[in-house]
């Protein structure tokens, strides 16, 4: 099965998903830099969320370019990672209003966490789908620590979120900065 409708409407939920955050940003009532101070704590999360949309569009992208073919299980496997990266805003929402409260903290990090196994389960299905087609993929993606670090990192990040929500927010922060940059490996082999 040939993977362009997958690409689009992939590309096409996480415009909305992007676009219903920014609708959710409120308008500061006043015209001077304090207007803004209330509005900072829902501002800082949308643009860690932003910034985590982003990487997962460009990281699925160039998983997607390094794949050829796409089966049934594939499909679903992408829409499980579309229903996680959908209550994305939902969960930053909440812990913006709430300024980093610990239950939406961690929420936060159940999100980001099962869009990290659903993004996992992607990749492993991919992979796993008639090897010959995608072997591009299954030699870039290799043993994916930067996939079990971030993992790891959000098993953490979600108990400790009712200890003390910096070191939290510092994993997420952590996670988002190791893969801020495209996937290399994936890069690395198509141009090889």
């Amino acid at each position: 099965m040939n993977k362009t409708r997958l690409e689009a409407f992939s590309d096409a939920v996480i415009a909305i998903i992007m676009t219903i955050m920014v609708l959710e940003l409120k308008i500061p009532h006043g015209t001077d830099l304090a207007a803004l101070k209330p509005l900072l704590p829902v501002f800082l999360a949308y643009v860690l969320s932003f910034v985590y949309l982003a990487i997962y569009w460009n990281n699925h992208h160039h998983m997607l370019q390094a794949t050829r073919k796409v089966n049934g299980k594939v499909l679903w496997a992408n829409m499980l990672l579309l229903f996680w990266l959908s209550l994305i805003p939902f969960a930053t929402g909440w812990m913006g209003e709430n300024h980093f409260a610990p239950l939406p903290t961690a929420i936060y990090g159940v999100v980001l966490l099962m869009a990290a196994i659903s993004y996992t389960i992607l990749q492993n299905k991919l992979v796993k789908h008639t090897a010959d087609e995608n072997k591009l993929l299954a030699e870039a993606v290799g043993s994916d620590i930067k996939g079990k670090i971030s993992l790891l990192c959000y098993a953490i990040a979600i108990p400790m979120a009712f200890v003390q929500q910096n070191i939290s927010h510092g994993l997420y922060v952590l996670v988002a900065l190791i893969w801020l940059v495209p996937d290399r490996r994936i890069e690395k082999v198509m141009h090889n």
